[in-house]
């Protein structure tokens, strides 16, 4: 198998900061990016800093890679520094899908969220965009739609979880970031399963290839 080298957009995340140790621990090929003001976040050897507006610097980076992995995203908090649903959603989306297609990427994983496929408000209708931007592009994808981040603000979520399981609401049970990292880069790895979106049942299952692998 051709081995995967994986440029991580959205390194500096909450995901993102799950998945970077992660993929070295497991002898993973990983190019960390972050927009320049970020950079100092990322202290890992192969980390790249540059707008991803800046087409000519994505498209020389990815010819050196077979695999996005589209991690940025936004809230609402964050909308006083300037970012939108619009432009760290969608924009960023296709800004990767274009150049993955000049590069010859072979794999575009993206992180999107539970209900995008029937999405209700501004965040899961930018989602959607999001989405059928990779649908429609022609790349080989796959998607992966988690509920909450049990962890994301460093706490944990058992009741929510054992209440999602009993009620066989798997789609919303909280994923921790380990979790959703480790699927993300079993996906990656494996570069299967291809034109999907994981959600609920589907994506658990990754998680669970995952921590067998």
């Amino acid at each position: 198998m051709k081995q995967r080298v994986l440029f991580v957009a959205g390194a500096t995340g909450a995901v993102g900061g799950a998945l970077i140790p992660l993929a070295d621990k497991l002898g993973l090929t990983a190019v960390p990016h972050a927009r320049p003001k970020s950079a100092a976040k990322l202290t890992h050897p192969r980390a790249v800093a540059f707008e991803l507006t800046d087409s000519p610097r994505l498209v020389e980076v990815l010819r050196g890679c077979t695999t996005v992995l589209q991690l940025i995203g936004t809230m609402k908090k964050r909308f006083s520094t300037g970012d939108t649903y619009e432009s760290s959603d969608v924009g960023t989306t296709a800004a990767l899908v274009a150049a993955a297609k000049q590069a010859g990427v072979d794999h575009f994983v993206l992180l999107s969220a539970v209900g995008a496929g029937k999405p209700v408000g501004a965040y899961l209708k930018a989602k959607a965009r999001a989405e059928a931007l990779v649908r429609e592009s022609g790349l080989d994808f796959t998607i992966l739609r988690p509920s909450t981040f049990e962890d994301r603000e460093g706490g944990s979520m058992p009741l929510a979880r054992k209440v999602t399981r009993a009620l066989g609401l798997t789609k919303y049970e909280p994923i921790s970031l380990h979790e959703l990292a480790a699927a993300l880069l079993h996906v990656a790895a494996e570069r299967s399963p291809l034109g999907v979106a994981l959600e609920g049942g589907t994506l658990w299952e990754v998680v669970s290839a995952a921590r067998k692998g």
